[in-house]
Parts: C-alpha cells; structure tokens; sequence
C-alpha cells in the first residue's frame, strides 16, 4: 500500500454523464461533433435498443458479439468499421462491447495490427472518436483505457492499455439496465466489487482510489441484493451503475490483481461469463489474501455488511455466504471446467504476471492449484 506523497496518474474520460434518461446525450454529443457515420460495437440483445442512443445521420450497427471478444470478433469489426467509412465508434453493452469499441477506435484504418499492441502504450493514435455507453454494472470500461481480448491461437486473455483509448464521453443511464436478469445483475455486480476489493488490497493501493474502492464496496453491499430481488428497481441499479463506474476508475492507476489472474483461464478456456469466473474465485483469494491485509479485509466486510474479521477461514466463509445468497455458482464443476484441466490453468493463471506481482500476498502456483481444487 502506498503512502500519501507517492505519485500516481489518474486518467477520466473529458466529459461524463450519469443518471436516468441520459442514454441520447451520446447522439447529441456526436451530433455536435458532426458525426453522419458513427458505428455501435453492440450484442445481439442491444443492438434492437440502439435506438435510445439518437444517433445522427446513418449509423451503422455491427451487433454480432456473442459472449467475451475473441480476436476473430476484433478482425471482423474493424473490417466493418472500415468498410462503412465510420467516423466515430460507440460502445454499447457490456465490457466486451465497451472494449471491442476501443480497439475499434485505434485499430480502423491503422496500420497496427493487434498484436503489435498488446501490453501498455503501443498505440500509436486514436483514429475515431469514442463513445462509450454501458448497459451493464460491472467492468466500469466506460472509463478505463484497457481493452481485453481471448486470443484464439494461445487460448488465453490479451490486454492492450493505451490512453488513446479512454473515452471522449461516457454516458451512465442506469435505466438501461432495468429488467436485466438476475443471473447477469449478479455476476457483473460480484465483477465490479471484485475490482474495488482488488484495487483496495493492492500492493499499488493508494489513498486517491481507496476512496473509490471503499464507496464501490459499501455501494455493491447496500445495492446489489435489491438490484438482484428487484429487477426494475431504479434506485438500486443506480447504485450499481455507481459502485462499477468507480471500480472502473480503480482499474487505471491501480489495477486488479490476484483475483482476477485466477479466475482468466475459467474465460479463455470454457467461456465461462467473467463476472461469474470473478464470483466463483472471490471469496478464495480474498481469505487468502487476508494475512497480508487483515485491517483492508476487515474493512472490505464490514462496508458488504458482513461479520468483521481478518482469520482467513471466517473471511472466506462470510464472503462465500453473501455471493451464494445472491445466487452465485460456486462450483467450478457446475460451470463446465474439467478437473484434469485444473493443473494447466494454474500455470496458465501463474504467467499472468501483469496482475499477479499487484497481489498483496504471494500467490504460487500451487495456491493457485489449491484455489481451484477448493472451488471445483
């Protein structure tokens, strides 16, 4: 954890908006911009809500993702984009869609290919501006500037990270997800805690973001359970959309860390949802992160609301808990992950060094193998 005086730099998209209804400040802005051809990265379900977005003149909508982006998604829509002479990119969905938008808006028309970029600051420019809108409370992508993407070739999970890719402007309406069903409320719910819960218990955790993380905590305790009862409850999605809109701006300067490197293979190898991968692996690293962490740990459950403690089989037991109550799968077996694959995603999750060397506490891959033995 890193004391007051040390340097950090925070990137945040120039213009955001928040709040119900807001969701067509994304076609007046571009508008404004004179876009005629803006292109919406979308999915299946979200490409028939485009329309809420007024969008000017004729834009085009490539809605073709079907789950986590995959390197055959990213050719695809930057051969669209190109094709249909896009102006200006528009992320509309989900993190997948919000990050296929980014490389979109750097990647049409470039002469860098995808591989060129993966790891930090190879961009060389933004080629189209970025809109991004979310219809989902989980990822906070709408203000981050990291795109991940599966490679189908290595089977495993790429990341760029390039400041030409932050947002113009993100807009938050949380009426968009409104009626959303429980199993996606939760599994992007659990996503965003885990990105406060991470950035938190970072080694690179610094007091400009545990303002972030703590609010983003405390907002998921107080409203994800309501959000998940009660799929029309405005309120509660608002409160949602806020807990992964700061999880987003801890992702940046601070990152994730052991959590998420552990949950990755369960993506790139069995398409398992990364809010529910996130969900399963959760309450494993945090109770074994506690030692290291024993006042953040305490911290982290009484903002859920949970019994107070830093003894790892009591933090594990009252974090397993409250995701089951939510309605989590916490069987890795029920979610299609062979045992005999147990050993290779552990080294796989062991390379991910990127999020792993932010781990408070050193996790090997053998805790990484005991993790998922304990979670099959």
């Amino acid at each position: 954890m890193n004391p007051l005086t040390t340097p950090i730099d925070m990137m945040q998209p120039p213009r955001l908006v928040f709040g119900r209804g807001t969701a067509a400040e994304a076609g007046r802005w571009l508008e404004q911009c004179g876009s005629r051809r803006p292109m919406v990265v979308t999915d299946t379900f979200n490409a028939a809500r485009v329309g809420s977005l007024g969008l000017p003149g004729d834009p085009i909508v490539w809605g073709e993702l079907a789950g986590e982006p995959t390197t055959d998604d990213l050719a695809r829509v930057i051969a669209a984009a190109e094709a249909a002479k896009a102006d200006a990119v528009v992320g509309f969905g989900g993190g997948s869609s919000m990050d296929l938008a980014k490389l979109v808006g750097v990647l049409s028309g470039s002469d860098q290919s995808f591989s060129e970029v993966i790891g930090p600051e190879k961009v060389a420019g933004k080629k189209l501006p970025i809109v991004q809108v979310p219809t989902t409370a989980g990822t906070g992508s709408e203000v981050g500037t990291r795109a991940l993407v599966t490679d189908l070739a290595k089977a495993a999970k790429c990341a760029v990270q390039s400041r030409h890719m932050l947002a113009d402007l993100a807009v938050v309406d949380p009426d968009l997800a409104l009626g959303m069903p429980r199993s996606i409320t939760v599994a992007t719910g659990v996503d965003a805690l885990a990105h406060c819960v991470e950035a938190f218990t970072n080694k690179k955790a610094h007091p400009l973001i545990d303002i972030y993380a703590l609010e983003g905590i405390r907002l998921a305790g107080r409203w994800l359970a309501k959000a998940a009862q009660d799929l029309d409850d405005p309120e509660a999605r608002a409160g949602m959309a806020l807990a992964s809109l700061y999880g987003g701006y801890c992702l940046g300067p601070v990152n994730t860390a052991g959590g998420h490197a552990v949950s990755y293979p369960l993506g790139a190898r069995y398409h398992v949802a990364h809010g529910a991968a996130n969900a399963l692996i959760f309450p494993h690293v945090l109770a074994f992160n506690a030692p290291a962490t024993s006042q953040r740990t305490a911290a982290i459950l009484e903002a859920l609301g949970l019994p107070v403690s830093s003894e790892p089989a009591r933090v594990f037991a009252a974090a397993r808990d409250w995701c089951v109550q939510l309605g989590c799968e916490m069987r890795m077996s029920a979610l299609g992950v062979p045992e005999s694959a147990l050993s290779d995603m552990a080294r796989e999750a062991h390379a991910i060094r990127r999020l792993l060397d932010n781990n408070p506490r050193d996790l090997g891959e053998a805790d990484i193998l005991a993790i998922y033995r304990a979670a099959f």
